[in-house]
């Protein structure tokens, strides 16, 4: 081990050498048109292929109260076509629509009478409601948008919702280059709201299958109700069933003119591409989308925790503990110390916990640590989750972390471990930046999120400056009792044998 150790180690400035700065930069060319709209270019003609990734600064924390699950909505919303892509017939189709929002108004108009509402007449408006949506959707060619990128070579379609952003992306041959900017540009300059309710389903679907029937999403829903008061991480990007039941179409609109304007977006395009053909395309087809105000800070900041939590979640599955500690944001000057001390606790194999706990006192089948969960952009939580061994409790395996978090904090890290993370978090750097799609991922959320993509490389001289001294000093700051939120979940017990003889039934 030590001498792969001083292997790498001997490896490193070549490694660095690699990914420069400045030898990166000169790959890079960056424009923002009028409106806001930001653009990162990223040459690399080595295949012909080109990579998308479009970086809507908003998410899961962003959804008004009342209608939380309505950034993840809107995102499935983004592959139901355009005006001319997913349609037989728009501007029939866009009177169904109408229609059914209409018919939804007046349902809703009779229920807000309480229990003054006509039961026959909401019966009535329900059944008219049901009618319009099948008349709307029997004008949708389903899965149409997909289609037309796969039909032109498109890989790896797909997006995901998370508590600080959104993203979408895929990969096209570069001779397709013109028609991503068609196909992205339309869907956000003309979104369409067709399905929604359908896909409003889907997603409470999503919500059952991801928190109601997994002990682990539903122990994590109460994780994080417990561990934030007030910050909107304490909700679950899924949203609140009662929420999404409840979604409308003018919710989904309001959060896309709210947070999908022009300076809330940043795209990214890394291939086999030129970068004046980049910008004359942007500004054909983005250049139409109107410039609007920024996005409304989120201001509600969580207070100070005044002391330990918990909460338990009972499930016949095998028992899971996870514990989490108050952290600052991202942007914290201590974010590259705790990403460090991640590392050293949690690395595969060579981590603290799966040595201790999986290895060597077989307590554990899995131990693991994440630095900033759910998201980073506001004060989160370093998390641990430990799943007992078979025959070991959830209550010896708490024990057992504390005293080894005890040490951890009172002990300098070993100079091999943390010389490995380093290591590894460059590793980890060059991989991502070895294909264009890792690539274009990274520079617009680095983009978006430090307002500069070269913090992506600061950032790793952030964490070669970390010592040993500033692991501890964080761990002593931030893993302590009154930062500390636990949840688990136990096994119900069996209902007790009734004693020998006695006789069942009720009183005679």
């Amino acid at each position: 081990m030590r001498f792969a150790l001083r292997l790498l180690l001997v490896l490193l400035p070549v490694l660095a050498g690699a990914q420069d700065l400045k030898e990166f930069e000169k790959k890079v060319t960056e424009f923002t048109l009028p409106n806001g709209l930001h653009f990162i270019v990223v040459e690399r003609h080595e295949a012909p292929v080109v990579s998308f990734h479009t970086y809507v600064n908003a998410g899961s924390a962003n959804d008004p109260s009342g209608a939380t699950g309505i950034a993840h909505m809107f995102e499935h919303m983004a592959f139901k076509g355009t005006p001319w892509i997913g349609t037989r017939d728009w501007a029939a189709e866009k009177k169904a629509l109408e229609a059914v929002e209409a018919a939804f108004d007046a349902l809703e108009s009779e229920r807000r009478k309480g229990p003054r509402a006509d039961p026959d007449r909401v019966q009535a408006l329900e059944a008219q409601l049901k009618a319009e949506i099948n008349k709307a959707n029997a004008y949708v060619l389903p899965n149409e948008y997909p289609r037309i990128i796969e039909e032109n070579g498109g890989v790896g379609l797909n997006a995901s919702t998370g508590m600080d952003a959104t993203e979408y992306y895929y990969s096209l041959p570069s001779n397709r280059l013109e028609l991503w900017f068609l196909l992205e540009s339309q869907r956000f300059l003309q979104p369409v709201f067709r399905e929604f309710y359908k896909e409003r389903d889907v997603v409470l679907e999503e919500y059952h299958m991801r928190v109601e029937s997994n002990p682990q999403g539903k122990l994590f829903q109460n994780f994080l109700a417990t561990a934030f008061m007030a910050h909107p991480y304490r909700v679950m990007g899924t949203g609140w069933p009662s929420d999404i039941a409840n979604l409308r179409v003018r919710d989904a609109v309001e959060f896309y003119r709210t947070w999908y304007v022009p300076s809330n977006i940043t795209l990214a395009v890394a291939g086999d591409v030129e970068p004046a053909e980049v910008k004359r395309l942007a500004e054909k087809y983005f250049g139409p989308m109107r410039a609007s105000p920024p996005p409304p800070l989120l201001h509600t900041e969580e207070p100070d925790q005044p002391g330990p939590r918990r909460a338990q979640v009972e499930s016949p599955s095998q028992p899971v503990l996870v514990l989490g500690y108050k952290r600052p944001d991202q942007f914290s000057p201590d974010a590259a110390a705790l990403d460090v001390a991640a590392g050293i606790l949690s690395s595969g194999r060579t981590g603290l916990l799966y040595r201790e706990l999986v290895r060597d006192r077989r307590i554990a089948l899995a131990a693991q640590a994440a630095p900033s969960f759910p998201a980073g952009k506001y004060k989160n939580l370093f998390v641990f989750l430990l799943a007992p061994a078979l025959g070991h409790t959830v209550e010896e395996n708490e024990q057992t972390f504390y005293e080894l978090l005890e040490r951890f904090r009172n002990e300098k890290p070993d100079p091999d471990a943390l010389a490995r993370v380093k290591i590894k978090s460059r590793a980890g750097l060059i991989r991502r930046l070895s294909n264009n799609a890792g690539m274009a991922a990274l520079l617009a959320a680095y983009h978006a999120d430090y307002g500069d993509w070269r913090k992506l490389f600061r950032e790793l001289e952030e964490i070669d400056k970390v010592t040993a001294e500033d692991v501890q000093r964080v761990t002593r700051l931030y893993f302590v009792p009154e930062n500390r939120t636990v949840a688990f979940t136990y096994q119900p017990k069996a209902p007790a044998e009734p004693p020998s003889g006695a006789e069942s039934g009720g009183a005679r």
